[in-house]
């Protein structure tokens, strides 16, 4: 029996193994895309642009959010359920900011006339951005559900498997925002 118990810890957790092959799929997308755009931009229509300052901005609330769930994470595996409550908040504010200083880092970017028509590599840029958007929207909405059930009176699951996933989840969002910022910089 004690083999088994043994086995058992050695084995990952299935919804842990599912975010694995989730994030190792979205970095196979992200390398196709930025390899695409790499090749694309040698194309004589070719429009380069500035990053705007807001991003750095972003980027920061990114890498405090970051820190934050680690530390939400730590929090709740030591059953410190005020720590673990101000925290995942945190964390999920901060996605929400991150949410909005993109938003409006991109419309300063729409508004120099790089635009989603296919001229210049605007579609790339946008499509980069949208689905790395996307995917932190999703962690926003996962860490929303933390959120929710850390401040639910109903439950009182100790289980940090949902805790583990989601921290994983977002810092790996969290590099590879910095990747695609690093990415974008390096290119203009």
């Amino acid at each position: 029996m004690r083999v088994e118990a043994m086995e058992q810890r050695k084995r990952i957790h299935p919804n842990k193994f599912t975010m694995w092959v989730a994030i190792a799929s979205i970095t196979m997308m992200f390398a196709g895309l930025t390899s695409a755009y790499i090749v694309k931009r040698s194309q004589p229509s070719w429009t380069s642009f500035e990053m705007p300052v807001i991003f750095w901005y972003s980027t920061a609330v990114m890498l405090l959010s970051s820190l934050a769930i680690h530390f939400s994470l730590r929090a709740f595996k030591e059953r410190n359920r005020v720590k673990y409550r101000q925290l995942i908040t945190l964390t999920a504010l901060l996605g929400v900011l991150f949410v909005v200083l993109q938003y409006i880092g991109f419309r300063q970017i729409w508004n120099t006339g790089i635009r989603f028509d296919g001229a210049g590599g605007g579609q790339f840029l946008y499509i980069i951005a949208g689905l790395h958007g996307l995917h932190v929207v999703g962690g926003v909405i996962a860490l929303l559900v933390l959120f929710f059930k850390a401040y639910s009176t109903r439950s009182r699951n100790y289980n940090p498997v949902p805790v583990e996933v989601m921290s994983t989840y977002w810092h790996f969002v969290d590099l590879l925002w910095i990747y695609l910022m690093v990415f974008f910089m390096l290119l203009h």
